[in-house]
């Protein structure tokens, strides 16, 4: 599917390139985080400020940088595919809900191999990112891929430079599946690195992988159809090979219990379509709101999204939240008051 809009800049550029009318009084409402939803993040907001004038400004800046920048109150809602626990949402008086849920893919720069073609597992993909296999005709890739013209060629992983939910949800699953990789790198928006040169956003990490040969990196899927880019299947936890989309990812997130806990990780969930490396991506507000005019904004623009955004998520392959889930967020809703302790979300 042909995605017809280009990521958004920052600041005021943020504002022209998602085709914002420029409407007298309009209010704006500002948010910041993961570069892993932004795209279906730009289109709601443009398609929102037709719909109603107001502007919304998302900046994609990374995950660990939205969750500073809701942190520090700078913005009206942060954004991170990395969720937060229930106890530090409660000791920093947050809320978060999730969005929509996507997958992260391995991507290859290979001179001869096609998307899809070339099969990855678990094992393979976390040595590659350890630096212990470093050729891409090594017998560990070449078992897996029998008679694909694999080179004698060094492999350039691409990682990402910045704090990323995307690295949380690529580097929890090699956790998972990898135990040398648990022991010796972990998991988070931001890991010492083995190997690799780093690329900042989702964005950086596609343009990085796409000019420089011989190079894997991971991204959103989203930006693997934006740009064109060669991704991998991979083996999930039933010892099926999957390609990347939104069945797939929807697949994973089959048995995430959401009324239980909005934390919720799905990476190598059982079943025979699931994508190994999905993940929710989710939006995090202040309980108690300074501004409580914006934090009432910002609920009618979530409100409008999961009424009015389906098709939008789904055109992106992004998998929409199931409406019993929509209802358990418009409920945790009421949490966020004003400073007399009004609720802030319209009935």
């Amino acid at each position: 599917m042909t995605i017809r809009f280009k990521m958004a800049l920052v600041g005021a550029a943020s504002i022209a390139s998602l085709g914002f009318a420029q409407v007298a009084g309009a209010q704006e409402i500002t948010g910041a985080g993961a570069s892993f939803p932004a795209p279906v993040y730009s289109k709601w907001a443009a398609d929102y400020n037709k719909a109603t004038g107001v502007r919304v400004n998302y900046q994609s800046v990374g995950s660990g940088a939205g969750i500073k920048q809701i942190d520090s109150k700078t913005v009206d809602f942060g954004a991170s595919d990395m969720p937060q626990t229930d106890d530090v949402l409660k000791q920093k008086g947050q809320i978060q809900f999730p969005t929509v849920i996507g997958g992260t893919v391995p991507v290859v720069n290979i001179k001869g191999i096609a998307p899809g073609q070339m099969k990855l597992d678990g094992q393979v993909l976390g040595d590659i990112f350890l630096g212990k296999i470093t050729k891409w005709d090594d017998p560990a890739i070449k078992a897996l891929n029998p008679g694909l013209p694999l080179p004698d060629a060094a492999i350039a992983p691409v990682r990402r430079a910045d704090g990323s939910g995307t690295t949380f949800n690529f580097t929890n699953y090699l956790s998972t599946v990898h135990p040398e990789w648990k022991a010796k790198v972990g998991e988070g928006t931001a890991v010492n690195w083995p190997v690799g040169a780093g690329g900042k956003g989702n964005e950086g990490v596609a343009a990085f992988v796409n000019r420089l040969p011989n190079s894997i990196g991971y991204v959103e899927y989203s930006y693997v159809k934006q740009n064109k880019m060669t991704y991998a299947q991979m083996k999930n936890k039933d010892g099926v090979f999957v390609s990347p989309d939104d069945e797939t990812f929807k697949a994973a997130a089959a048995g995430a219990d959401w009324n239980k806990s909005f934390y919720q990780l799905i990476v190598n969930q059982p079943g025979k379509t699931a994508w190994p490396i999905s993940t929710a991506t989710f939006i995090l507000m202040n309980i108690k709101q300074e501004k409580p005019a914006n934090a009432t904004e910002t609920f009618k623009f979530f409100t409008w999204a999961y009424k009015s955004g389906d098709k939008i998520a789904a055109d992106l392959d992004y998998v929409p939240m199931p409406d019993n889930v929509i209802g358990a967020i418009e409920k945790a809703w009421a949490q966020v008051t004003d400073a007399s302790g009004k609720p802030v979300a319209l009935k």
